[in-house]
C-alpha cells in the first residue's frame, strides 16, 4: 500500500486553465456544447417557449397568456410549457427571461415589473418542479446574449444592446459575458436623464431617455402634433383614421414606412434623440457595436440613419476616435427566447 500512495502521488496534476484568462473569442468557439435547452420569454401579456439547440436554431414553440400576478400560477404555466416541450425533445436545463431584476447568480426575481414576483426564490422551486438546471436572467440580457451568439452582434468583443419598446431596454456582453454590473441591475439606459426637469417618466424622474426614444414617445408627439390642429396634424390624423388615441408608436411607424411625411418626420425627431442617448453610452462604455432592436426598429433606415447622424455629431471626440457601429438585431422578437435557452446551457461560463 505504501508504494501506491507514493505513486499516486508521484502523477503530475493536470493544469487548469482560468475560464477568465481565456480569450473572448477562444471562449466563444467553445459555448453551448451540451444538447437542447428550453428558453422561456416572460412578457406582460404572453409566455413564449421554445427549444433551442446549441446553434441557436428553434425547433419547436409553445405560447400560453401571461398568468396574472400570481406567482404560482406563472410557476404552473412554465412547467406545463417545458413538459409540452420536452415529450418530443431531449432537454438538458430551461432558461427563463423576464422583465426585471435578478439576483447575481440568477436564483431570485428581486423584482418584476409586469408580475407580482418580489425577492421570489424562482430558481430552487422551479429546479425542483422541473427536475433540471433553470437559469433566471433580464430579459434584455438574454435577447443581447442570443444577438451576440448568432445574430448581429457575432464577432464583436463589446456589444451594447439597446432595446426600443414601449421604454427602452439595454444590457452588455463584454469580452465573451453578460455585463450586469455589481448588483445585479445595469443596462437602465432609458433612465439617463438627458433633458433636466423634461417629460415625467414612469420611474418618478423627469427628462429619461426613454421619454425622447421609445415606441410610447413616438406616439405621445404624434398625439400631441394631432391636438395643435395644425395642418400636418390633421393630414396625420386623416391617414391614422380619425382618432388621435390611434396613433401609438407601432401605428405611426406603419404610416412613416407606406410614405406618410410628418410620420417620417417624427421618427426622424425619435432617432435623433436616439443618436443622442448612444453617444452618451459610447462615452461611458466605447463598445465597438450597438445593436438596436425591438419594435420601433421595424421603422428600420428612417430611425438609424438620424440615428448615425445625431450620433457622430454628439459623440465626445469625434473626429479622433474610432466610432461604434449602430446595427439593428437580427434575431426579432425570438432573441430572449433563444437568450434565456443559451445561457442556461452555459451559464457557469458566461456569468463567471
Amino acid at each position: 500500500m505504501p508504494a501506491l500512495r507514493s505513486t499516486f502521488r508521484a502523477r503530475p496534476k493536470p493544469q487548469a486553465t482560468a475560464w477568465k484568462a481565456v480569450p473572448w473569442a477562444a471562449r466563444r468557439s467553445h459555448l453551448g456544447r451540451r444538447g437542447l435547452a428550453i428558453g422561456i420569454d416572460i412578457g406582460g401579456t404572453k409566455v413564449a417557449a421554445g427549444v433551442v439547440d446549441a446553434q441557436g436554431r428553434v425547433l419547436a414553440e409553445a405560447r400560453r397568456s401571461t398568468p396574472g400576478a400570481d406567482p404560482r400560477a406563472v410557476e404552473r404555466t412554465i412547467v406545463e410549457l417545458v413538459e409540452e416541450l420536452s415529450a418530443g425533445h431531449r432537454v438538458a436545463s430551461v432558461g427563463i427571461g423576464a422583465a426585471g431584476w435578478m439576483d447575481l447568480d440568477g436564483g431570485t426575481v428581486l423584482f418584476s415589473p409586469h408580475l407580482a414576483w418580489r425577492n421570489e426564490p424562482l430558481r430552487a422551486s422551479l429546479q425542483k418542479l422541473l427536475r433540471r438546471p433553470v437559469l433566471l436572467t433580464n430579459d434584455a440580457d438574454a435577447a443581447a446574449w442570443a444577438e451576440w451568439r448568432f445574430g448581429a452582434g457575432q464577432g464583436e468583443s463589446r456589444l451594447v444592446c439597446v432595446t426600443l419598446g414601449t421604454g427602452i431596454g439595454g444590457a452588455m456582453v463584454m469580452d465573451g459575458r453578460v455585463e450586469r454590473g455589481r448588483y445585479g441591475v445595469a443596462g437602465e439606459f432609458g433612465h439617463q436623464i438627458i433633458v433636466p426637469g423634461g417629460h415625467r417618466c414612469e420611474c418618478g424622474n423627469r427628462g429619461c431617455w426613454e421619454q425622447y426614444a421609445s415606441g410610447n414617445a413616438l406616439g405621445r408627439e404624434a398625439r400631441q402634433l394631432v391636438r395643435t390642429n395644425s395642418p400636418e396634424g390633421r393630414a396625420l390624423l386623416e391617414n391614422a383614421g380619425g382618432t388621435a388615441d390611434q396613433l401609438t408608436g407601432a401605428a405611426v411607424t406603419a404610416l412613416a414606412l407606406q410614405g406618410d411625411a410628418t410620420s417620417g418626420e417624427l421618427l426622424a425627431d425619435q432617432g435623433e434623440w436616439l443618436g443622442l442617448g448612444l453617444a452618451n453610452l459610447a462615452a461611458a462604455l466605447d463598445p465597438g457595436m450597438f445593436v438596436i432592436g425591438g419594435g420601433l426598429c421595424d421603422a428600420g433606415e428612417l430611425l438609424t440613419g438620424p440615428a448615425r447622424a445625431s450620433f457622430g455629431k454628439n459623440l465626445t471626440g469625434r473626429g479622433f476616435r474610432p466610432m461604434a457601429r449602430i446595427e439593428l438585431a437580427a434575431l426579432g422578437p425570438k432573441a430572449g427566447m433563444i437568450g434565456a435557452a443559451d445561457l442556461s446551457r452555459v451559464s457557469g461560463r458566461a456569468h463567471s
